[in-house]
């Protein structure tokens, strides 16, 4: 039987990953439009992982308007290492939508990573 130019490889909740770096466990890690996020720590030079679909607690900017609602596109803002509403015309890059309504106050969303 014939096939399609495209050939599974795995489910795809991960990638693979090699830095030029080392990097800490729960690292965030943006190639391209591309988020991943480490669950492990992975030397410079060695194959490692990143999740890049999940459920996880990102920090967020706090401060007058940076309360984010359920299900709102939530960014990675990598200059400021922290997630924000603000897609800052395409600089800050898709991590996902958030799952819980965060208060100007709060620290961290959670949020469900869409890539």
């Amino acid at each position: 039987m014939a096939s399609g130019p495209a050939k599974f490889v795995h489910e795809g909740a991960s990638i693979d990953y090699t830095p030029g770096s080392d990097v800490l466990v729960g690292a965030v890690v943006v190639q391209a439009e591309l988020v991943g996020v480490a669950q492990a720590p992975i030397k410079s030079g060695q194959l490692g992982s990143l999740a890049v679909a999940g459920v996880f607690d990102f920090p967020k900017v706090t401060g007058a308007s940076s309360a984010i609602s359920a299900g709102t596109n939530t960014f990675w803002d990598a200059g400021a290492q922290n997630a924000t509403k603000n897609a800052a015309s395409g600089a800050n890059k898709l991590i996902g939508k958030t799952v819980k309504t965060t208060v100007d106050a709060d620290t961290v969303v959670r949020v469900r990573m869409l890539q």
